[in-house]
């Protein structure tokens, strides 16, 4: 009896566990699988080992495995050489700009001008949203809606841009939308915004304006939240640099 009640709560945990990862953002899913799977084997060598049913040897090994595939992501994040080639297989070419909410990060390829996001927070935390259909994309707007008005202004430029011919649910309200946030911007994120760097000069960052705006204009089909972000961070930097 006791054996089944313990077979039984495994089993339980096991699916618990599954359904866990099959939670997770469709880019996080492969890496829990890979983990529950060297869970799961190191649970199993360890109990063999105590009933006596496998060598030490072999539990062993089975823990070394689940030891290195742990211990390989702090490698990687050890040697700076092994980190840059990562993050650029991980990173499209090309000049990027990000601009983040309270809910949303989002960046902005400045060859393409394709806009890619991620969320922050929520039911969809750490979701693409490349990675979402457009019923789950509803949802996330409602819950911009009601949380934070720059995260809606934010996710409208994403829809607009993907969904050209229409998103809208018919309960949407298009005159509900918020204006862009008066909130003062950090010099930092005024240059995440325009993709320079610190040392930037004032032409630089004019020139980076220009470029993104043409891209962005309201009046180019571009969105008006991101124009006015895109404006507020030239205009930080350039006076910043006046009273520097």
């Amino acid at each position: 009896m006791p054996r089944v009640i313990l077979l039984l709560a495994i089993v339980i945990a096991l699916v618990l566990l599954v359904r866990r990862v099959q939670a997770m953002p469709p880019h996080k899913r492969r890496s829990g699988y890979v983990q529950l799977v060297l869970g799961v084997a190191a649970l199993a060598a360890i109990l063999l080992t105590a009933l006596g049913k496998m060598h030490w040897i072999g539990a062993a090994v089975t823990g070394l495995l689940v030891a290195a595939r742990q211990i390989l992501p702090l490698v990687v994040r050890a040697f700076p050489l092994l980190q840059q080639w990562s993050r650029q297989q991980s990173q499209s070419t090309g000049q990027q700009s990000e601009v983040k909410t309270e809910l949303l990060r989002m960046t902005l390829d400045h060859s393409t001008g394709e806009l890619q996001g991620e969320v922050l927070s929520g039911t969809f935390k750490d979701w693409r949203l490349s990675e979402m259909n457009l019923e789950q994309l509803q949802d996330l707007f409602q819950f911009c809606q009601a949380q934070d008005p720059d995260s809606e202004q934010l996710l409208v430029s994403y829809l607009e841009q993907r969904f050209p011919d229409g998103w809208r649910d018919d309960g949407d309200d298009p005159s509900g939308q918020a204006a862009a946030s008066s909130a003062s911007m950090s010099r930092s994120e005024a240059l995440a915004l325009l993709g320079v760097e610190e040392s930037a000069t004032a032409e630089e960052i004019v020139a980076a304006h220009r470029s993104l705006i043409q891209k962005l204009h309201p009046d180019r089909g571009g969105n008006d939240y991101l124009a006015a972000k895109i404006n507020e961070a030239k205009d930080f930097l350039l006076k910043d640099q006046q009273t520097s």
